[in-house]
């Protein structure tokens, strides 16, 4: 591995500019995403952190001391991109490029040395398979990062508890109830009404698509959480077709307040708290009293 790592260090600024326009040149490339200048910036970085690594005559552990350096250039690169919104094969694409630039050459030096350029290449595309997947899984682990995040952003804004009227919280339910999404809606309901004091709260689930045993079960963790903080709780938006599902499951919710519509939930809450209703005439003002 000698003649690769002194073609490394000699041919170094030869390679960098074929790896350079083999990036620029595919299809893939994202300059929207990364200017060219920082693509030479991290490219210069990683191709000196190879030339290192492979002087010190290792080229089949990667996980070794001396390969440190070009693992943790790699990871950065992978996390960043998956951050940015690259693709994987836009990632792997980088390393695999560099395969290419060095293989050029390669065989540009070593023409007249078949059987040296032969062992040379398959060395040195061996020990770039294994950083190229190295690259890969850290990308792959970077992507469940953001997804992570943004899942938990999304069931953070899909959870709002509202304000409905003194003592009256309601919190409106879309999409499907899973462990950590009951988790949330519940950390987010008592919270609310430790600061608000309200004494009755209306689960809204006109926005679940389907109810099974879990998802009633969710409900039902819900409803008592709410209990034991002191507050009543109603669950409204029960359908012809959630009704049917429920009593075939054989779920009691007999002990639960439930109205098919968040208008009539709304009501018995201000029925609970003995507030009226009433028509007026439109010129008079409001229609609610105590």
């Amino acid at each position: 591995m000698d003649i690769t790592s002194e073609l490394l260090q000699k041919q170094k600024n030869k390679i960098l500019e074929i790896w350079m326009q083999n990036q620029l040149e595919d299809s893939a490339f994202r300059d929207d995403l990364m200017t060219n200048d920082e693509l030479l910036k991290q490219s210069d970085e990683l191709l000196d952190a190879l030339a290192r690594a492979v002087k010190s005559g290792n080229v089949n552990n990667i996980f070794a001391a001396e390969f440190d350096q070009i693992t943790e250039i790699l990871g950065d690169i992978s996390i960043t991109r998956a951050r940015q919104g690259f693709s994987p094969r836009e990632t792997g694409m980088y390393v695999l490029s560099l395969k290419r630039a060095i293989s050029t050459v390669m065989e540009e030096e070593l023409r007249d040395k078949p059987d040296v350029l032969y062992k040379e290449i398959s060395t040195i595309n061996n020990l770039l398979d294994q950083l190229g997947i190295v690259t890969f899984e850290t990308f792959i682990k970077g992507r469940e990062e953001v997804i992570l995040r943004q899942t938990d952003e999304i069931n953070e804004i899909s959870t709002p508890v509202i304000r409905v009227w003194d003592g009256i919280l309601a919190l409106p339910i879309i999409g499907t109830l899973d462990s950590a999404r009951t988790q949330i809606v519940m950390e987010n309901l008592l919270q609310e009404i430790v600061n608000t004091g309200s004494t009755i709260a209306i689960l809204d689930i006109s926005g679940v698509p389907a109810v099974d045993s879990l998802v009633a079960q969710h409900l039902i963790k819900t409803v008592s959480a709410t209990r034991l903080m002191g507050a009543e709780c109603i669950i409204s938006g029960i359908r012809a077709e959630i009704a049917q599902t429920i009593v075939h499951l054989g779920i009691d919710l007999s002990n639960i307040k439930t109205k098919a519509s968040l208008a009539s939930a709304l009501q018995l809450a201000f029925s609970m708290s003995s507030v009226e209703v009433r028509k007026i005439n439109k010129n008079t003002g409001a229609g609610l009293t105590r």
